[in-house]
């Protein structure tokens, strides 16, 4: 059974407020650039992706699955 794919709508405005690129933040959190660009631009990625995204931003998971303008 594949993993359900999850969408992390403020993870752009997430990352904009800490000053990171989309290349600073994939290199901190260990994924591609290609990975951060796809889920800011709203596809979907495994949760595993999203907590590593989410521990190199420095903040909870939630922060990012919370719906845009929350």
């Amino acid at each position: 059974m594949p993993a359900k794919s999850v969408k992390a709508p403020r993870l752009g405005a997430v990352r904009e407020s800490a000053f990171l690129s989309q290349r600073d933040l994939a290199k901190a959190a260990g994924v591609s650039r290609n990975t951060v660009a796809r889920m800011e631009r709203g596809e979907g990625a495994q949760y595993g992706t999203i907590r590593k995204l989410a521990l190199a931003l420095q903040v909870e998971p939630r922060e990012l699955l919370a719906p845009s303008g929350a």
